[in-house]
């Protein structure tokens, strides 16, 4: 049996200078390629039109409004979607505000925790069906949905679950009390992850939820519903309200709402934070990014090259936390940026649910146009450019993975967030030097450092202004770690110890 990693090293070993009778020896090898792996649809269940979920039932839109959700993949229609409008919100927050008085809020701590729970063991048990509609709906690579996206929703869930009855504990001294009614809007790049972040800490303090998912990805925080229905948790507890950015506006502005909590563009948060000012509304932004990503001399280099594919390339940039500045030592540059122009090579692009692919399609036709149009702009500025030679799908929503070499702190490429599989990378000489490049940004999400040396680690993590370092690896998630950013990445924290504080008062 051959290992398909060797097949794919032995790809990149034919690109450069072999012997002929090596290269001979390997022909069978650069013309061979992977049979097509699709995962099956037969086991999932999907309904041709989805309702609202408020206080434990599905209900119609109050306009009779509904849009089509699309698969990014094939630009197939998959459901229709119900449109909330302001009258829907105003139902849902106040079904959540009824069931917070007289249920949830009165509720026994272990009570609530067994809830949590059941939720986070349904997931497990219809992980499979979850991660394709998650596929078919984000155009995510099935690998992604499968062994990242799932698996750590519900093990928020499950983490979340133990902390319900242990507040006390946790806060010792402080007397923590939930909050009320929390308002939660949610990007497209994790929908059900993201859903996981914000609903079960919610849960676990003891507030109720009205959230809203993007309105390009909402199927799985629609099946997260049926799931929520199925375990049983109180009516009104859990709220889900599909639309557009007007919905999101209505549940910000809801007079009812104690809490906002907020992942996505940092011009969306901007207006949140002025909308809510003057009022008593707890906030948290988890906001845009521009992640660095650090390579020294001494860094383990193969390593780091697939944790820069890792951190850009596998999630098709689709992270705020995504890598996509790439800072190396001038004394490896070189050598880096070969290998990972061979690396890329041996990414396949394609159907995202087929088991192969490594990199999927964009999310939607507008986010397509936006990343193609930053490519247009980094050649524009002087920056040069290297694309995979990969084919890529006629029909749905895709892009070649794509270097730019020669930028600088001034290319809108090295300064904007593209939110797509695009990197842009420079040179640097001197840890001092780099560390004020990578801070020269208005962001401070996250970053990554690759290096032998513990010690230039925690010296790195003290200097550079990002809520995550990652060492030596990159986009590692942990239902008990904190996670947020600095500056116009936002502020607040979710995740571990640190998420339970903003759904709480003292």
């Amino acid at each position: 049996m051959i290992d398909a990693s060797y097949l794919r090293l032995s790809v990149i070993s034919n690109k450069h200078g072999m012997a002929k009778k090596e290269k001979k020896s390997l022909e069978f090898f650069t013309d061979w390629k992977y049979e097509p792996a699709i995962e099956s649809t037969d086991h999932i269940q999907l309904k041709k039109q989805y309702d609202l979920f408020i206080n434990g039932k599905f209900v119609k839109p109050n306009s009779g409004k509904y849009y089509d959700t699309i698969n990014p993949a094939t630009e197939e229609k998959i459901a229709r979607i119900a449109d909330a409008n302001a009258k829907d919100v105003d139902i849902a927050v106040k079904a959540a505000k009824k069931a917070y008085d007289k249920t949830w809020s009165k509720m026994p701590a272990k009570e609530r925790a067994k809830y949590i729970f059941r939720i986070a063991r349904l997931i497990q048990e219809k992980a499979r069906e979850l991660s394709v509609i998650e596929t078919m709906n984000g155009g995510k690579a099935i690998r992604e949905s499968r062994d990242i996206d799932v698996p750590l929703a519900a093990n928020h869930f499950f983490y979340y679950a133990g902390w319900a009855d242990k507040l006390e504990y946790a806060f010792p001294n402080r007397n923590p009390k939930s909050l009320g009614v929390a308002g939660q809007v949610i990007p497209w790049n994790f929908p059900l992850l993201m859903a996981a972040w914000k609903i079960a800490p919610a849960l676990a303090t003891g507030n109720t939820v009205v959230l809203k998912p993007a309105e390009t990805t909402p199927l799985t925080c629609l099946k997260l519903a049926e799931i929520i229905q199925e375990s049983g948790l109180p009516d009104g507890v859990v709220n889900i309200v599909t639309g557009f950015g007007s919905t999101g506006a209505a549940i910000v502005n809801h007079p009812l709402v104690n809490k906002i909590a907020f992942t996505g563009s940092t011009a969306v948060g901007k207006w949140i934070q002025k909308s809510i000012s003057g009022t008593d509304k707890k906030l948290t932004l988890e906001l845009g990014g521009k992640a660095a990503n650090i390579i020294f001399e001494d860094a383990p280099i193969n390593q780091a090259v697939e944790g820069i594919v890792n951190g850009i390339f596998f999630n098709q940039g689709h992270v705020c936390c995504a890598g996509s500045r790439l800072f190396v030592q001038e004394s490896v540059a070189e050598e880096v940026i070969q290998k990972l122009k061979d690396r890329l090579e041996t990414l396949i692009v394609g159907d995202p649910m087929d088991k192969n692919t490594d990199i999927g399609a964009i999310n939607s036709k507008m986010q397509l146009n936006k990343i193609n149009e930053y490519i247009k702009i980094g050649l524009n500025d002087g920056a040069d450019m290297y694309q995979s030679q990969c084919s890529i799908p006629k029909k749905g929503y895709f892009v070649k993975p794509t270097l730019f070499l020669n930028t600088s702190q001034s290319h809108r490429i090295s300064q904007e967030e593209i939110f797509g599989p695009v990197l842009a990378i420079q040179t640097f000489r001197t840890i001092e030097e780099v560390i004020e490049k990578a801070n020269n940004i208005p962001y401070g999400l996250s970053a990554g450092v690759w290096t032998d040396k513990g010690s230039r680690i925690f010296n790195m993590t003290q200097k550079l202004r990002a809520g995550v370092v990652w060492a030596n690896t990159y986009n590692k998630f942990d239902p008990t770690s904190p996670f947020g950013g600095y500056k116009e990445s936002g502020f607040g924290r979710e995740g571990g110890l640190h998420g339970l504080m903003p759904y709480l008062k003292f």
